[in-house]
């Protein structure tokens, strides 16, 4: 290990299923960073590395991951990143997050990497493949290379361009579509209209890119939430992306359109209501081949997750489970799960002890503040995650 490790940029985001990545940064923040919905980059201005930053910043990864196995060897693990070699690394006070997370990525072997920020394709195309060449180059290991990027951007890049980028090394695009519905764009100023994402996740497709389409339950609030749940997916019937993921709106007071519930001009959905958009969303897609995904603990129900056509029941029964659930039992399973104690609704019966403690928490919190008391625990208890 360096005296002085070697260090490199990280951003500040990365999706869930990508927390186990190697995390390299190609851009700072986000070039567009207007959606009032988003509480990220928002002080934060956006600027463009160059090819030769990143490739520094490689190289420093690179020497990072070379020292690690290195203390591996001196430890007498013949290289490997296996539990005596993490607990001696997150022991030591003098190491970097840079260098735990390349540990971190080690031990784990996903053999994947995560290129951040906000929207790396915006790079010119040149520039991205040089990248993504020298990565693969450093990391022969890496099989699977993912990153953020917006419609508006994707629709500037070529057919052409996409597929060079592809066969450059980067696997998968990850889009913040969040709504198909145009008003409803307008509205939360994403700068972007139903049919731009349409023409980005068909040229993405058409380059051989797997894409993951994010989807915003609960960001028409009240006022939208049937048109927002129907057009978004008649959006994605048209894409039929590899995957749908889920991710529930959260409106902390320090997002912009926290304004907009102050006002009255937006009301949030209940999660009541939340799971019945869902149910239309679901219920709506059709002719597509899409995993729907729901994994983070923003979302009410975890478990409406499957492959399209044939768990399309399935996604639909869990949302029904819900349903089905008494008022004061939907009340309990909605706090354990803005907690982090549960992640079904069948935990309310495979755990007496938490249910109950959580059903006295609710008692003790209605009768010191009201029913406005319990909602609002429970919704600063899911704003914790953002």
């Amino acid at each position: 290990m360096h005296a002085k490790p070697p260090t490199f940029e990280q951003g500040p985001i990365r999706p869930p299923n990508e927390a186990r990545s190697l995390l390299l940064r190609l851009t700072r923040n986000c070039p567009w960073n207007q959606c009032l919905f988003c509480p990220v980059y928002k002080r934060n201005k956006f600027s463009l590395r160059t090819v030769d930053e990143i490739k520094e910043d490689i190289l420093s990864a690179k020497q990072v991951a070379d020292d690690i196995k290195a203390l591996s060897w001196k430890l007498g693990h013949n290289g490997a990143v296996n539990d005596a070699v993490i607990s001696t690394i997150f022991n030591q006070t003098d190491t970097t997050t840079q260098y735990r997370s390349i540990a971190a990525w080690l031990y784990y072997q996903t053999d994947a990497c995560f290129l951040q920020d906000a929207d790396n394709l915006i790079m010119p195309t040149k520039d991205l493949v040089a990248v993504l060449q020298f990565l693969k180059a450093q990391f022969p290991e890496i099989k699977r290379v993912t990153t953020y990027s917006r419609s508006r951007t994707v629709i500037r890049k070529s057919v052409d361009a996409l597929k060079q980028i592809r066969e450059a090394g980067l696997d998968r695009v990850h889009i913040g579509l969040e709504s198909g519905y145009d008003p409803l764009l307008k509205l939360m100023k994403k700068g972007v209209t139903g049919a731009q994402h349409i023409e980005a996740g068909k040229r993405l497709m058409a380059a051989g890119v797997e894409v993951s389409e994010y989807v915003m339950p609960g960001l028409g609030g009240q006022e939208m939430w049937r048109d927002h749940a129907i057009e978004t997916a008649k959006v994605l019937n048209q894409i039929n992306p590899h995957f749908i993921r889920l991710r529930s709106l959260r409106v902390p007071d320090h997002v912009p359109l926290h304004k907009r519930l102050e006002d009255g001009s937006f009301t949030m959905q209940t999660d009541d209501k939340l799971a019945e958009e869902i149910g239309l969303f679901i219920q709506t897609l059709d002719g597509i081949t899409s995993t729907v995904t729901s994994d983070h603990i923003m979302n009410l129900l975890e478990e409406a997750s499957g492959t399209l056509p044939d768990d399309k029941e399935k996604i639909l029964a869990v949302i029904q489970s819900y349903q089905d659930l008494s008022e004061s039992d939907r009340l309990i399973y909605r706090a354990g799960r803005r907690g982090g104690a549960y992640r079904s609704t069948d935990d309310l019966k495979r755990d007496p002890a938490t249910y109950q403690k959580i059903k006295n928490l609710i008692q003790t919190v209605e009768q010191d503040e009201g029913p406005q008391g319990v909602e609002k625990m429970i919704s600063e208890m899911g704003d914790r995650y953002i």
